[in-house]
């Protein structure tokens, strides 16, 4: 067995199902020491794979949740304002210089880590995950690369921190506004489509593995034909398995039955009233009457 063959099995050992580019990207990460950038829809699987490193890495997972107006103070650091007064409080009778004062002040014992310098002061590598990118804007990007690039983060007070260890670093994005240049150069790039059936299949088969074969082909047989419907919100994995939670503890063992006995369950997938409003009766009948 090849390395790529086996680090697809690790993969699945820890609950993701990849393709064999994917797990080469993973693995070139690695050799390489540089982010990995994922694009594609919202519900492919991006946020997981930051979530199956540290799972297969048996490391911490340290999640930046991106959105717009995020700033250097909520990701990367900023000084804890009430222990410096304090401080300073207690300073006014002793003799030091102001020199001196500034220094005890702006020390590392006042500093507050958000999750970008928290992940390079590690002693273990951990997997950075810096989740839909896109949210934000081009001066928070800007933060982002001298991270990427050195793994360094320069603090005016302290002078530059270096990275302890090398952060494996995640970054996802949804494609609702284009990326800088300058952020891609510093990263590895892999699109993340929609599974096909038998991707999706094996997916459900593994995190669902009480549901029948019957059904499981049925459900991702139907979620397949529903996403090539023009639907505001497109159902991703997620919704899959959340559907098949639902037709299992109703104990539907089949779609080949009546509409009316999992027509509500479609709350798992259809997750707008325009959605909702678009599919319907007739429709779901078209599809299961396919499968």
């Amino acid at each position: 067995m090849d390395k790529l063959n086996a680090f697809q099995q690790q993969m699945e050992t820890a609950g993701y199902v990849a393709e064999r580019s994917l797990a080469s990207s993973l693995l070139l990460m690695d050799a390489l020491h540089r982010p990995l950038l994922l694009e594609g829809d919202a519900g492919v699987g991006k946020t997981e794979v930051g979530k199956m490193l540290a799972r297969l890495h048996q490391c911490e997972l340290i999640r930046l949740q991106c959105y717009e107006g995020l700033d250097v103070n909520s990701t990367i650091y900023e000084w804890n304002y009430q222990r410096q007064l304090l401080a300073i409080k207690l300073m006014e009778n002793n003799d030091d210089g102001i020199e001196q004062r500034e220094q005890a002040i702006f020390s590392e014992r006042f500093l507050l880590e958000r999750p970008l310098l928290r992940s390079i002061r590690q002693e273990a590598s951990p997997v950075l995950l810096i989740d839909e990118i896109d949210r934000t804007d081009e001066e928070f990007e800007s933060y982002l690369l001298e991270l990427l690039s050195d793994f360094q983060i320069s603090i005016p007070e302290l002078g530059t921190i270096n990275a302890k260890t090398i952060p494996r670093v995640v970054l996802t994005s949804n494609g609702t506004r284009e990326l800088s240049d300058a952020l891609r150069r510093r990263c590895l790039y892999y699109f993340l489509d929609y599974p096909s059936y038998e991707k999706e299949l094996h997916i459900l088969q593994i995190h669902m593995p009480d549901a029948g074969r019957n059904l499981a082909g049925q459900i991702v047989n139907f979620v397949q034909q529903l996403r090539q419907e023009d639907l505001r919100k497109t159902p991703g994995i997620a919704e899959t398995l959340d559907w098949t939670a639902a037709l299992m503890n109703l104990e539907v063992q089949s779609l080949n039955r009546s509409v009316d006995d999992f027509y509500d369950t479609l709350v798992c997938l259809l997750k707008t009233r325009e959605d909702r409003e678009t599919v319907s009766r007739e429709m779901i009948g078209a599809i299961v009457a396919t499968l």
